[in-house]
């Protein structure tokens, strides 16, 4: 069904609502992200593990955290801030993602979202059916420009994606957690909220943006779209920050934090 921009902002509006509800009956804190007996639960597990690794790599337990994913590695990058800009902690496999290499253009089209995003901790849903999952915020202001829609693109736990990056341990260690990742990667944004972070960034790449994989891509018909996101790419390279991003002429575009 073609959904209008007003069915589209009453859907999410009712959305949020139903959203909002379940986070306050579930202990929601103005700190962190929502709550819930899961989430608890998954902390209690992730987190002793996650300080050792942190304090092997003199990195701190509640610095702000930033995220990359790249679609062709299957890989999701979380960077910690250091002094002189973030380090990189930990890459995990992504269990799975759905769709082919390229941005996501509308709703039901099975592909996993390529760009800038932010998260807030009210995207966080600690009674999510994949376990434990936090929504990208698609569609972004480029997305808008360029008339994408979709909903409910996701960072979740369990082995199972349509549009959203699956993550967790696909066979699992015996007397392991299926769900590892996702429940690190909440833990450290939970500790990075309760420190301060108003949200933190994504981006989301179709492969790691080098000169040389940009130019085996050259002829497809995304390699413009590529090249915009390889700047902002190549500044976090460089500078080991992630940049401002706005959308100007239907173009991201980047600048100094």
């Amino acid at each position: 069904m073609l959904m209008t921009p007003v069915s589209i902002s009453i859907r999410l509006l009712a959305v949020g609502s139903i959203f909002a509800a379940a986070f306050w009956s579930a202990g929601a804190s103005a700190a962190g992200v929502p709550k819930s007996a899961r989430a608890a639960q998954a902390m209690n597990r992730a987190v002793p593990r996650i300080k050792t690794q942190l304090e092997q790599a003199h990195l701190r337990f509640g610095a702000p955290i930033f995220i990359r994913i790249f679609k062709h590695e299957k890989q999701l990058e979380v960077w910690l801030q250091d002094t002189g800009g973030f380090r990189l902690f930990k890459t995990y496999p992504i269990c799975a993602y759905s769709g082919a290499l390229g941005p996501k253009l509308a709703e039901g089209d099975g592909q996993a979202p390529e760009g800038f995003y932010f998260v807030r901790p009210n995207q966080f849903n600690p009674l999510s059916k994949f376990h434990l999952s936090f929504n990208l915020g698609y569609p972004n202001a480029y997305d808008r420009a360029h008339g994408r829609t979709g909903s409910y693109l996701m960072v979740h736990g369990q082995c199972v994606s349509i549009g959203c990056f699956a993550m967790a341990k696909r066979p699992a260690p015996v007397g392991t957690d299926r769900n590892d990742p996702i429940e690190e990667i909440w833990s450290m944004a939970d500790a990075a909220y309760r420190q301060g972070q108003s949200f933190f960034r994504v981006h989301i790449f179709p492969f790691r943006m080098t000169e040389e994989n940009l130019k085996s891509h050259e002829h497809s018909q995304w390699a413009d779209f590529w090249r915009n996101l390889s700047e902002g790419y190549r500044y976090f390279e460089q500078n080991l920050r992630p940049p401002n991003v706005t959308v100007r002429s239907k173009r991201y575009v980047f600048s100094a934090p």
